[in-house]
């Protein structure tokens, strides 16, 4: 994930809850999700695919591959810890939002874990994020 921007993680973020809410992502999906035009989703899927991210299926929109299911698994974790965590701060949600945006894409994988594992320990919940 090292060579992947912050806007590629963004996509297959957001590609990656679409799957899960709905069972399928389109680019009228994406662009109301990420409010922006149909033309800029479809510029970056395009970029996606050849990378191997993405495949496209003719009239049902696209999928993640393998590789884009693991990296939109792994910031949407990502993400889901940090709002966990600032829950438990009471961070106000417009705050919250923001700060997760600017976090979720610099957390390493050992903070992440610490992360968890504070919020298991002060919540004592079983839920893994």
């Amino acid at each position: 994930m090292k060579n992947l921007s912050e806007p590629n993680e963004d996509y297959l973020e957001r590609i990656f809850e679409l799957f899960r809410e709905k069972g399928y992502a389109r680019v009228s999906d994406m662009a109301e999700r990420l409010e922006i035009k149909p033309a800029s989703v479809t510029h970056m899927i395009q970029k996606l695919e050849q990378a191997g991210y993405v495949q496209r299926e003719p009239y049902r929109g696209f999928t993640l591959t393998k590789l884009g299911l693991k990296v939109g698994g792994k910031v949407n974790q990502r993400h889901q810890v940090l709002q966990d965590f600032l829950t438990l701060l009471k961070i106000s949600p417009v705050a919250m939002q923001h700060d997760i945006e600017g976090l979720e894409h610099h957390l390493s994988d050992e903070t992440l874990k610490a992360l968890q594992v504070l919020v298991k320990n002060l919540t004592g919940s079983n839920k893994v994020s």
